[in-house]
């Protein structure tokens, strides 16, 4: 008898953990009402008379956007926030422009995998495993070529060649978010202590101060 409450009990808790889950779409669809006060994770349902479609189209993926900046680089983004029916979908997508020697510094993706195919160009890039491994997976990749970044991994993209590159990416998100590793550790607001950013970089404060003034 014991046993037999033991596994109903993991069978629930097994339930309870799948239900608990992002769940399907239970109708056509739900497009992002921007303009509702109520709160929840993601946006609420616009009313289904009141959908249009431009609430499911954007343009401007066809245009290069401006890399006249540090990095070398520009994110057109395809998300819920400029497409509204994508709210619940669970996908987007990215329009990234390099100039030679640009690059999509080290960034993660905490709620999505990114696939990303090069249409102009060469890239190389790649991802870092989590700790203990901390194994650099990288590649260079030219015109036609896919590649794939798991979710929540540290990854980046860098201009190989010679000539602007061009890359498209989809994400499995609606808002796969992003945090740039380097603006993240010390361009915070407040700054972390230089005395913690000294000590698990292995540099002085010297250092960190100087690196910390950059942003």
């Amino acid at each position: 008898m014991a046993s037999r409450l033991f596994l109903l009990s993991l069978l629930a808790m097994t339930c309870c953990c799948a239900i608990a889950s992002d769940p399907s779409l239970l109708q056509d669809f739900c497009v992002a009402d921007k303009m509702s006060q109520v709160n929840v994770n993601g946006f609420t349902c616009k009313d289904a008379k009141d959908v249009v479609a431009e609430d499911f189209f954007f343009s401007g993926l066809h245009v290069a956007a401006n890399t006249s900046n540090k990095q070398g680089s520009a994110v057109t983004a395809a998300n819920v926030v400029q497409i509204p029916g994508l709210n619940t979908m669970g996908i987007s997508m990215v329009r990234i422009d390099y100039v030679p020697k640009g690059q999509n510094p080290p960034h993660t993706h905490p709620r999505a995998t990114e696939i990303l195919a090069v249409l102009e160009g060469s890239l190389y890039v790649g991802f870092v495993t989590s700790n203990p491994g901390n194994t650099l997976i990288s590649k260079v990749l030219n015109k036609g070529d896919v590649f794939v970044f798991p979710k929540g991994l540290v990854h980046f993209q860098y201009n190989y060649g010679t000539e602007n590159a061009v890359a498209l990416a989809a994400l499995s998100s609606q808002n796969p978010g992003v945090i740039t590793i380097a603006n993240t550790v010390f361009g915070s607001e407040p700054s972390i202590s230089d005395g913690i950013l000294a000590k698990a970089f292995r540099v002085d404060k010297k250092t960190v101060n100087c690196i910390q003034a950059q942003f």
